[in-house]
């Protein structure tokens, strides 16, 4: 469906065109709409257009070799996606889903000529919209290397959960014990022992007692959110190791193929050298 000459007014990449050049262009400029969850292309599918986004928000991923989702980007209002594949004739590098209710401006390589004979700086804003999306895809690969857990986990501490777990450290430590049992023997003394002062609190030590298993129950507490935070490190740990175990293992299939490459290399020319030296038996 062509779409009206108002709706290309507030596109950057047709800011530059006249009025009467915009009416031309939207009789050939197609209108999308898509529904929340639609799938608007596939990885792998013909890329024969580009998209630019009129409203909404489109999810652009790719799965890596352990299945894993991986976004690239997200695309909003005003946004450009799908060139690449246009410009180069490829299929889509990539998978496209809506994540809202989205309308999109769809231009074929003819509409795109078209675009670039009515005003040049609309190339410069699609490679401005190609550097874009470069420079994103160079912060996904230094992020997607093997992580360090530690540092991993430790970016999305709280303020409570860094003070929960150095509580839950501190109370496993010899300090924590000996001031625990000074204290102890301090109370327990100064209300037992004839010192000339009145007991605050006598034999049983009721409100030791009380005081004791509140902070029995205060630090089981910070203990569990600690060993919550140390299951979700576990967590994060197993994903890495098994993403390691996966790229090693598709490193040994890569060494594999090479090698086998190399012996069949090797045999090819073992098998020259022998016709060779037959050859130059025979001859002599």
């Amino acid at each position: 469906m062509s779409c009206a000459p108002e709706m290309l007014a507030g596109v950057e990449l047709f800011e530059h065109l006249s009025d009467d050049d915009r009416t031309e262009l939207s009789k050939v400029i197609d209108l999308r709409r898509l529904d929340a969850g639609t799938t608007l292309f596939s990885k792998g599918d013909p890329g024969d257009s580009l998209y630019i986004v009129r409203s909404g928000e489109i999810e652009l991923f790719i799965r890596d070799t352990t299945g894993q989702k991986i976004v690239l980007t997200v695309a909003a209002s005003n946004e450009i996606f799908g060139e690449l594949a246009l410009l180069d004739n490829g299929p889509r590098s990539a998978a496209a889903i809506a994540l809202v209710d989205s309308e999109l401006l769809e231009m074929d390589r003819d509409d795109l000529i078209l675009l670039f004979q009515k005003t040049p700086m609309a190339a410069l804003r699609l490679l401005a919209a190609m550097g874009h999306m470069t420079r994103k895809a160079d912060d996904l690969l230094r992020t997607r290397v093997s992580r360090n857990v530690n540092e991993e986990v430790q970016e999305r501490l709280s303020k409570f959960q860094r003070i929960a777990d150095w509580i839950s450290w501190f109370s496993g430590s010899m300090p924590f014990l000996l001031i625990n049992a000074t204290w102890f023997a301090l109370w327990i003394a100064f209300n037992t022992l004839p010192l000339g002062l009145s007991a605050f609190d006598p034999y049983p030590f009721g409100l030791l007692t009380m005081i004791v298993s509140l902070e029995a129950i205060f630090l089981s507490c910070f203990v569990l959110i600690s060993q919550n935070r140390q299951a979700e490190k576990d967590r994060v740990r197993s994903d890495i190791e098994y993403d390691i175990n996966v790229k090693a293992e598709l490193e040994v299939a890569h060494l594999h193929e090479k090698t086998d490459q190399i012996y069949a290399e090797m045999m090819e020319r073992l098998l020259r050298i022998e016709k060779r030296i037959e050859a130059g038996r025979h001859h002599g």
